[in-house]
């Protein structure tokens, strides 16, 4: 693990946050994600220089990680490094919104049922 990612991982380990469980360097399907939180869909990715070289790789990435039924977070080092409260808020108001459905689709497919979050028009 990075330091930033380190720092991110005191701070999720032991259901710190609002008692969700993590796990962290997560394969899902041909991927492995830094963080990720299966009872919410919630995978947090924490970014180095690094990944703006890897733009249509990291699309490719998360637009199957969405499909999946996943929601995701990403910070940069720098954020995590110098504004962990602020970064450990952000997980904290994503975590604490309305829950995701993934419901099982003929075919084996999932549908996503996202509810609106206060002030979102329907």
């Amino acid at each position: 693990m990075t330091d930033s990612e380190r720092v991110l991982w005191k701070n999720l380990r032991l259901r710190q946050i609002e008692g969700f469980k993590f796990r962290r360097q997560q394969p899902i399907g041909n991927y492995i994600v830094d963080f990720v939180c299966f009872e919410k869909r919630l995978i947090i990715e924490v970014d180095g220089g690094q990944h703006s070289e890897h733009v249509t790789y990291d699309s490719k990435r998360e637009a199957w990680l969405e499909s999946q039924g996943f929601k995701i977070l990403r910070f940069w080092d720098n954020q995590v490094l110098k504004e962990i409260e602020a970064v450990t808020e952000v997980i904290f108001e994503v975590l604490s919104g309305p829950p995701t459905f993934i419901l099982p689709r003929k075919g084996g497919g999932n549908v996503k049922i996202i509810f609106p979050q206060k002030g979102e028009k329907q």
